[in-house]
């Protein structure tokens, strides 16, 4: 088991939450950015247990149903099950926002997040065993060094601003942090 799977397998609060992801059947699917980020963070920082994420960001990826309502009824039936901050999104309607070509797939839509250290998700599989989703790699993540993607690289104000506005620097005092 990978360091990131061993530490979110640790957390009684994240695995609820995935198992809760896991019942809405989505396809391409996996929680990512904070809820990834943050823990393993903390875990390096050594703190125990980990802060709550300001919000569980769910992705899937189907291109057949491109409607923000199915977003909302997914996020419904996940608050009706388990109450919490749930941000559910589907990755092939993301592109347009961001005026990009339509990702392939959830994986592909995270290697345009402005850094590199967010752009890892978990999926609790059927058999209860965790995959990892990093098409940036884990490098970073887990040597405590954040620095834009190359999207990050072309929008460094609002990489700066991100960063700035999370407290980051504050709240994690060991991480580097690059442009």
């Amino acid at each position: 088991m990978s360091l990131i799977a061993s530490i979110i397998a640790q957390d009684p609060v994240g695995m609820k939450q995935l198992r809760a992801a896991r019942t809405l059947g989505l396809p391409d699917w996996c929680i990512a950015a904070g809820f990834v980020r943050n823990r393993v963070w903390d875990h390096l920082h050594g703190i125990s247990p980990p802060r709550p994420s300001a919000d569980i960001d769910v992705l899937y990826y189907d291109k057949a149903d491109l409607s923000k309502e199915t977003e909302q009824a997914f996020e419904a039936r996940l608050n009706a099950l388990l109450p919490a901050p749930w941000q559910v999104r589907n990755q092939a309607r993301m592109h347009v926002w961001k005026n990009l070509p339509q990702h392939k797939s959830s994986a592909d839509s995270m290697i345009y997040w402005l850094e590199t250290v967010t752009a890892v998700g978990v999926r609790l599989e059927d058999d209860d065993t965790l995959t990892v989703i990093a098409p940036l790699g884990t490098d970073d993540l887990l040597g405590l060094c954040c620095r834009p993607t190359d999207f990050g690289r072309v929008r460094l104000d609002e990489y700066e601003a991100r960063i700035a506005s999370k407290g980051w620097r504050t709240l994690w005092p060991k991480v580097r942090f690059l442009d």
